[in-house]
């Protein structure tokens, strides 16, 4: 047959978002390229090239499969000239971790700035700063726990948007403190009174964040015109957006069930140690001052 009869054929498949079966040409969903055979010689970078391609069983993880021939490979003793590189989606994959890298430090450094122009302090938005790494911790625990497989991709972006969140809640926190400090108060009184304040709305924050996000993790599907024309919402969860989107989630989950309570517990004490640091100091320099004019 020719191309164009093979374009021409239907396929059936069952629509996520409705649940009823359609059927479409294939020529809307395909297209029909030249490519090289086998027996033809490819060249990446003006150097031959053999591409060896393979799909996964299913019930195996890609990346697994990735680590354990790239363990073979790294034990396969090749001519001089010759190299084996893994490519496909390890390499797609090596790039997204890469760019996700480069934007998740500059956002970092972004925010630092912004944040030390706020309080004009260097040592405050490291306390801020800390809370990213108590995320990042909840974030990783959680994959751990539940076994859920750790997307580059939309995981990264769940991770710079976690950022943003947590980040908001210690800036909220330190500055009521300083606040409470600016009214007179003492250091340790502000501290307590600022964490029992601002445990209201920070807890707030994060418990409606989590909350919004489960139906996005699990995949909360409901046809909303079925629903008011004929009753019939065609509820379900699971399907295909639950697959792009539920990484993404996931990991604001993860990271905001664990970063909130250290963000109430941890911040303050850091910001406890960070004073009694700066009150030995200027003691001692104080100590300092006394025993030179004492010898003069």
């Amino acid at each position: 047959r020719k191309p164009e009869d093979l374009l021409s054929l239907n396929i059936t498949f069952r629509d996520m978002s409705t649940g009823q079966l359609k059927t479409v040409p294939l020529a809307s969903v395909a297209t029909v390229e030249p490519s090289k055979n086998y027996n033809g010689i490819n060249r990446k970078g003006q150097r031959r090239m053999v591409t060896l391609y393979s799909g996964l069983v299913k019930g195996y993880n890609g990346n697994q499969v990735n680590a354990d021939l790239k363990r073979v490979i790294d034990d396969v003793r090749l001519p001089d000239s010759y190299e084996i590189k893994q490519g496909g989606a390890q390499e797609d994959q090596a790039e997204t971790s890469n760019f996700l890298l480069k934007a998740f430090l500059g956002s970092i450094a972004l925010m630092f700035i912004v944040i030390v122009i706020q309080f004009n302090s260097s040592t405050k938005p490291l306390i801020i700063f800390s809370t990213i790494m108590f995320s990042l911790s909840g974030v990783f625990l959680g994959y751990a726990i539940s076994g859920k497989p750790f997307v580059i991709a939309m995981s990264g972006v769940g991770i710079l948007a976690l950022a943003g969140i947590v980040v908001k809640n210690g800036i909220i926190l330190i500055e009521f403190i300083d606040e409470l400090k600016a009214r007179g108060m003492r250091t340790r009184q502000a501290i307590i009174e600022g964490g029992v304040t601002r445990m209201t709305p920070v807890l707030l924050t994060a418990s409606a964040a989590i909350l919004g996000l489960i139906p996005l993790a699990v995949g909360v599907n409901m046809d909303f015109g079925g629903l008011f024309t004929s009753f019939k919402p065609n509820f379900y969860l699971g399907g295909e957006s639950v697959v792009f989107w539920g990484p993404l989630a996931w990991t604001i989950i993860y990271g905001l069930i664990v970063a909130t309570f250290l963000t109430l517990i941890v911040a303050p004490s850091m910001y406890l140690i960070r004073f009694r640091m700066k009150l030995r100091r200027q003691r001692k320099k104080q100590y300092k001052r006394i025993l030179k004019l004492n010898m003069k």
